[in-house]
């Protein structure tokens, strides 16, 4: 099944471009694939396109009647049909027994991948049958038969029908197209091999998860196809009807039958710790959003606090940013553990200085790479902890934040430490991972969140000299934003010269009381942002492009801020949208591209969260917004300006260091 799936989209780029239009010889070969469902399923091609070609496969069965029938397709034609027939005489078209037709667009175009023909007829047991594939298509693509080059039970000699080339019917004993008769169990597809991809589901690397708790497993595109999650679990239900899921205690997934005790119990689990917590949304499409985005959340949440950005390898690591995001919206949804465990998590991952890495390794043992570490991550931890503080349990919740509060301690003194004279933190990469000249307000909106947060907390426990010297801190800090990034209209850089940025909306709640001007700001910022697939790019640097691609989060953060600034019909527009991009499985992708298809992995936890944030705020239960320190307040409202270190384009100040 590994190689199935590894290789599937090879197959597919030659079925694409690889297969000649008409086939010189049947048994034209390509590199051999193994599959499961028969053994050593390999490339042997059989043009199929009419006029001139199709192809047949003599087989026998032991019973006496027909239901299905099942063929290894690729086809790079997007529209036409393809017909399966058994015949009695392979030549003769009135022997039909049993006949259907499928459309090419209606399997979703061009592709590869078992295609199953639903039929229904008498047969004779022990008798020699025929079946037969035609494909028809005004297009010049091809449409192939794929084959195997060993013995097929219950099958004989194949046959080319190639005029252009042959005159007619050739038998083929060394090769046979790969199919099943009357197929069950593990020979249906999307059990062992992948029923009919579309090229166009090859977009994303991922399109679901099973899990079990402890393990995490991929749904690839590939095995998505028709298939759909059991309501509220991770165990998914295949198109042969039966059921895939992680097992208890295992690592890899198993096919059972619909129903099975192991996977039932699983799914009662998961269905009771959605209803110990909150499942947001104004309409049934936000709750099924929801409710899957909590799912797909859980499953990437680590059993050590580790939180998965999605379930590739380029995305199998913890970022704090990420790890924020979903603790607030664990927390704000009733789910109080797994929000603490992430906190926990980044108490024992922060380094010695009170920052953290960029991104570590799932099991906490550091980072990855020399990627640099990112300043942003001393506001977005704070900011989670104070959105789990405000919603924990009263009872212990005290208790419980002094045994994060050292960590808090760290992040927030070391952001107060980082303020320049002109009030800003010096430059550092953010959510986009690279590095800028000039303070990024991706930067300072997040610090200014997690400063008010941090200084609220420590008046919640007594701490008055720790929260006397945050609300210093937070208090010159706005001021540094109010004077440098409120005239660019809270652009990407502080000298002006990066465009807009999504990040515009960490002005917003719930992270900060929004500021007067910020409307326009994030008004002006999505116009500039928006593209024609209806997406958001994160910025339009005109020295870096995003290219055609929306990035679902950086969307979500324009519903979310305007879901906390009274905008609530702008938000449901912004998360109608978002929504509408949730593939075949209900998952919310990292990005959508040019031609409106999910691509990257999904699910994404960053977006679910911020789907699920945004819910709860239309819904009218908010995150609360930190509060702004009556010391901070006043220094923000009564600031002279910051000291000038340089004035960008329109006389803003900016700060290089």
């Amino acid at each position: 099944m590994a190689m199935a799936r590894a290789l599937l989209p090879a197959l597919l780029s030659l079925a694409l471009t690889g297969v000649p239009a008409v086939l010189p010889h049947p048994a034209a070969a390509v590199a051999a694939v193994a599959y499961d469902g028969q053994s050593r399923h390999e490339s042997a091609l059989f043009s199929v396109k009419s006029t001139n070609n199709a192809a047949a496969q003599a087989f026998t069965v032991a019973g006496t009647r027909l239901s299905r029938l099942s063929v290894h397709l690729g086809s790079g034609a997007a529209t036409g049909t393809v017909t399966a027939q058994v015949r009695r005489v392979r030549t003769d078209p009135g022997s039909v027994v049993a006949s259907k037709t499928l459309d090419l667009a209606a399997l979703g175009g061009a592709g590869a991948g078992w295609v199953e023909f639903p039929v229904s007829a008498s047969v004779t047991a022990g008798t020699t049958y025929y079946l037969f594939v035609q494909a028809t298509t005004a297009e010049s693509k091809p449409v192939a038969w794929y084959g195997t080059r060993q013995s097929v039970p219950g099958s004989l000699n194949s046959w080319n029908y190639d005029k252009a080339y042959w005159g007619g019917w050739h038998a083929e004993t060394t090769s046979r197209p790969a199919f099943h008769v009357n197929p069950t169990g593990s020979e249906r597809c999307g059990e062992t091999e992948p029923c009919y991809v579309p090229a166009s589901a090859l977009a994303a690397r991922t399109s679901g998860l099973l899990a079990n708790g402890v393990a995490t497993e991929a749904v690839l595109p590939s095995f998505a196809v028709g298939a759909s999650y059991v309501d509220g679990s991770n165990v998914l239900r295949l198109p042969s009807g039966r059921w895939r899921y992680l097992p208890e205690g295992a690592s890899a997934s198993a096919v059972v039958e619909a129903g099975d005790p192991g996977a039932l119990a699983q799914v009662e689990e998961s269905r009771g710790w959605l209803a110990s917590g909150r499942v947001p949304g104004t309409t049934a499409a936000q709750r099924a959003a929801t409710q899957r985005a909590l799912l797909s959340m859980r499953a990437l949440l680590q059993p050590n606090g580790a939180f998965a950005a999605g379930w590739s390898p380029p995305w199998a690591y913890s970022w704090p940013r990420d790890g924020a995001f979903a603790a607030a919206a664990f927390a704000g949804t009733g789910h109080d553990e797994e929000a603490y465990r992430i906190l926990e998590y980044d108490a024992r991952t922060q380094r010695a200085d009170g920052t953290w890495e960029a991104r570590t390794k799932l099991d906490g043992s550091g980072p990855p790479d020399a990627r640099k570490w990112q300043l942003d991550g001393n506001g977005w931890v704070p900011w989670a902890t104070w959105q789990w503080y405000e919603a924990a349990p009263s009872g212990d919740r005290d208790e419980r934040l002094r045994a994060l509060y050292p960590m808090v301690r760290r992040a927030a003194d070391y952001a107060a430490r980082s303020l320049g004279p002109d009030g800003l933190p010096p430059a550092s990469p953010d959510y986009w991972e690279m590095g800028t000249a000039t303070t990024n307000i991706g930067t300072a909106a997040p610090l200014l969140a997690g400063l008010n947060a941090s200084a609220d907390l420590a008046s919640r426990l007594g701490m008055g000299g720790d929260a006397e010297r945050w609300a210093d801190a937070a208090g010159r800090l706005s001021a540094g934003i109010d004077a440098v990034f409120a005239p660019l209209g809270y652009q990407r850089t502080a000298d002006g010269r990066h465009g807009r940025d999504s990040a515009v909306a960490f002005m917003a709640p719930p992270f900060n009381t929004a500021p007067p001007g910020l409307g326009a700001a994030l008004d002006s910022s999505y116009r500039e942002l928006l593209l024609p697939n209806g997406g958001v790019s994160p910025g339009n640097d005109p020295d870096f492009s995003w290219g055609p691609y929306a990035w679902t989060a950086s969307t979500s953060f324009f519903a979310l801020a305007w879901s906390g600034t009274g905008e609530e019909a702008r938000a449901d527009g912004v998360l109608d949208w978002v929504l509408s991009k949730r593939n075949g499985l209900g998952e919310l992708p990292e990005t959508v591209n040019g031609a409106g298809l999910p691509s990257a992995v999904a699910p994404l936890g960053w977006t679910d969260s911020l789907v699920v944030l945004t819910a709860l705020a239309l819904q009218g239960s908010p995150q609360p917004t930190p509060p702004m320190p009556a010391r901070a307040a006043r220094a923000g409202a009564t600031s002279d300006g910051p000291a000038r270190a340089g004035t960008a384009p329109g006389g803003a100040v900016v700060r290089t260091g």
